[in-house]
């Protein structure tokens, strides 16, 4: 699918809510940074939700702009390894967690496999995705629309989202 030397771009998504999550997208944030084939490019600030049909205590997120050289479900395995070592457990479905890491968008591939889906499915659903993912790359178009209008219809839907300083 993709050429090694070559490098694409990506967006990650990065939650927590357990243990000091702030401190732990962080850290994260670093290990994305250290990995073999992925070079940060461009980091949002971090901000504060409630859980979304989840239960728990409020979440906090990131979205990562990356450039890679790793195919999609080789950087799929790449954040996986990152969850594993920050604690991930996946208990149940929308479980709280230490650290969660999700491929929003890569290098306009479009892929749903059973193990990956690209774009995020729920990406236009999320204002706790939207609004960092705007900070970092501005008002994009998605599938769905722009981001901006996106992030309208999800605050519009009830949900909150604060930027920590």
């Amino acid at each position: 699918m993709t050429d090694a030397a070559q490098t694409y771009t990506a967006y990650i998504a990065l939650g927590a809510n357990l243990n000091s999550p702030a401190s732990t997208l962080e850290a994260a944030l670093e290990s994305i940074a250290a990995t073999e084939g992925i070079e940060l490019i461009k980091r949002s600030s971090l901000y504060r939700s409630p859980p979304l049909d989840a239960d728990g205590p409020d979440y906090i997120n990131a979205v990562a702009e990356i450039r890679t050289r790793l195919e999609p479900l080789q950087l799929l395995h790449s954040l996986q390894a990152i969850e594993n070592a920050f604690g991930r457990e996946r208990a149940y479905r929308n479980a709280p967690r230490t650290l969660d890491l999700d491929v929003l968008l890569y290098d306009g591939v479009n892929s749903d496999s059973t193990e990956l889906t690209v774009p995020h499915p729920r990406l236009h659903l999320r204002s706790f995705v939207l609004m960092p993912l705007i900070e970092i790359s501005g008002d994009m178009p998605l599938v769905q629309g722009r981001a901006s209008a996106l992030l309208e219809a999800a605050l519009a839907s009830g949900q909150v989202i604060q930027k920590l300083l």
